[in-house]
């Protein structure tokens, strides 16, 4: 079934991959990835690690899938496949150097407050991680639980493909609550706070705010679904995941 996407849209929904972005439809594309998925599990990560059952590493990244841009909590991770702690560490470094998924760490700055130390995981590609899911289409897809983390990740993912290089990325989160979904830390000292919503009018809590009086950063975004840019506060611009790209791309 094809539907109604954006160009962006389609690209969150199929991901990169000219074969599944370009396919005629909707489910082409996903029997595209189902099939990409296939051939890492049974071909590639056996070529570049021991032996793991094919299924067990399917069942791990799939609940990567599920707990997109979540915090890593490994004792849930390693009960969840009935392994030990060490061996769940074995499999993530495995997904991490394969580029399958990213560990994005937190940020640690000259600060007496207490803060988060563990990392955000989450499956890189997003089409991956719908196929993963079984969302064959843009309708389910927003009707999915997964909508908003999966959003946050597509986002994060494309702004660190065309930051500058030697670009720094990280989260900031305390114990209080204060946070910034993505920290881009470029060389020169600037610092870009990038808080990132799903939907037409973005509405931000005070986290965000006390974690930008934490940090101080050089400029503060909004990245929405929208296509129009304005400031919200002040300080602080609501702007298209295409058009910030372009801006970091730009710096390069």
């Amino acid at each position: 079934m094809e539907t109604d996407l954006s160009q962006q849209d389609r690209l969150w929904l199929r991901c990169g991959f000219p074969d599944s972005y370009l396919a005629s439809d909707d489910d082409g594309s996903f029997v595209w990835l189902d099939n990409l998925i296939r051939t890492y599990l049974e071909r590639d990560i056996p070529e570049f690690g021991p032996r793991i059952p094919a299924e067990t590493i399917r069942r791990f990244w799939t609940m990567l899938a599920h707990s997109r841009c979540g915090l890593l909590n490994a004792a849930s991770l390693a009960r969840g496949l009935a392994v030990y702690g060490k061996t769940m560490a074995r499999y993530l470094d495995l997904l991490v150097d394969l580029l399958l998924v990213r560990r994005l760490p937190p940020l640690h700055p000259n600060t007496r407050k207490r803060l988060v130390k563990s990392p955000k995981i989450y499956v890189r590609d997003s089409g991956v991680v719908h196929a993963l899911l079984g969302i064959h289409d843009g309708e389910t897809l927003l009707g999915h639980p997964v909508v908003g983390p999966s959003w946050e990740g597509f986002v994060t993912e494309n702004l660190i493909a065309v930051a500058p290089g030697r670009t720094e990325p990280s989260f900031y989160r305390t114990a209080a609550g204060a946070e910034i979904d993505l920290v881009l830390d470029l060389s020169g000292g600037a610092r870009r706070a990038i808080e990132i919503k799903r939907g037409l009018a973005p509405k931000l809590g005070r986290g965000f705010y006390h974690a930008c009086a934490d940090l101080n950063p050089t400029r503060s975004f909004v990245v929405y679904s929208g296509w129009e840019r304005y400031s919200m506060a002040p300080g602080i611009e609501d702007i298209s995941l295409e058009d910030l790209a372009r801006e970091l791309a730009e710096q390069n």
